[in-house]
This record gives structure tokens, C-alpha cells and sequence, in this order.
């Protein structure tokens, strides 16, 4: 604490005068500091509550997009398994339309397989009735 001269009729008037003086100036300076503090601290206030705000927005956002990749992957699934079903059914029908077809060539190849061995016999037997038809000739001649 300052202390002050004496001088008549108390104290110095101009030292206390100047002690005033320089108190109200540093009084002044650190209420400015102490403004210029408070609006930090509120300018810092607001940003902290954007940020959360911002936190909040962005965890909404991850929690919709985790949600969104498992319905995506959900449904991919269920695609995938309608598209095996589907190539199986795809699959089940090719081989039931060769093994149709397959028989009915074997069927065919049968019928044809007989048709050359009866115009084989048929032929067989025009050209053994030619052959008894020219030894008898041989014999009358």
C-alpha cells in the first residue's frame, strides 16, 4: 500500500491527486483487459457450442450412414440370393431342355440307325433276287 507525505493542513494533495490518477488508469486498463477477456471468453462460448453443434450434426450423420450401409448391404444380400435362386431355376431349365433334346436325338439316331438297316436287308435282298435271276440265266443258257 502507498503511503503519502504529509504536508499542511494532511497530505500531499498533488501526490495524492497523482496516486489517483495512476490507480483509475491501471483500474481503467484492467477493466479493458477484463472486457476484452469476458468477450473472448463469450466469442469462445459460441464457437464451443457451434462445435457442438457440429459434433452433433456429424454423429447424426455417421449414425445415418451406418444405418444406410447395413440396409445397402441388407438388400444386396437379398439381391444376390434372388439372382442364385433365379441362375439355379436358369440353370435346372437348360439342363432339362438338353437332356430333352438329348433324348429326342437318341430317340431320332434309333429310327434312323433301323431305317439304314432296313434299306440295307431291302437292298440285300434286291441285290441277292438280282444275283438268283442272272445265275439263272447262266443255268437256261
Amino acid at each position: 500500500m502507498r503511503k503519502f507525505n504529509n504536508s499542511f493542513p494532511g497530505y500531499n494533495k498533488n501526490e495524492v491527486n497523482s496516486f489517483v490518477q495512476n490507480v483509475t488508469t491501471e483500474y481503467e486498463s484492467m477493466l479493458n483487459k477484463l472486457k476484452l477477456r469476458d468477450k473472448q471468453i463469450e466469442e469462445l462460448r459460441k464457437e464451443l457450442e457451434r462445435f457442438k453443434s457440429l459434433e452433433n450434426t456429424l454423429n447424426r450423420a455417421i449414425l445415418i450412414a451406418e444405418e444406410s450401409t447395413q440396409n445397402i448391404k441388407k438388400t444386396a444380400i437379398d439381391e444376390s440370393k434372388v439372382i442364385i435362386e433365379e441362375a439355379r431355376r436358369n440353370a435346372s431349365r437348360i439342363i432339362n431342355n438338353a437332356l430333352m433334346k438329348t433324348e429326342k436325338l437318341e430317340i431320332e439316331s434309333e429310327n434312323l440307325k433301323r431305317q439304314v438297316s432296313q434299306y440295307k436287308n431291302k437292298y440285300r435282298n434286291l441285290l441277292e433276287t438280282q444275283l438268283d435271276e442272272l445265275d439263272r440265266l447262266d443255268i437256261d443258257n
